[in-house]
């Protein structure tokens, strides 16, 4: 649910992405999809936030 434009369930520090909360580290989207970019993930650093879009 979003508060203020932002949704308080997702945290992000991704500043460059365009569904960044802007002053405070949250995402701006109802839901996300997280993805992978293993074939057999087993760390955290294995996923992947793929609703990301570049500001850029």
């Amino acid at each position: 649910m979003l508060v203020n434009g932002k949704n308080e369930c997702i945290h992000c520090t991704i500043n460059n992405c365009t569904y960044h909360a802007k002053n405070e580290d949250y995402c701006t989207l109802e839901a996300i999809k997280v993805g992978t970019h293993e074939s057999n993930p087993t760390m955290k650093e294995c996923t992947d936030c793929e609703s990301f879009v570049n500001k850029a």
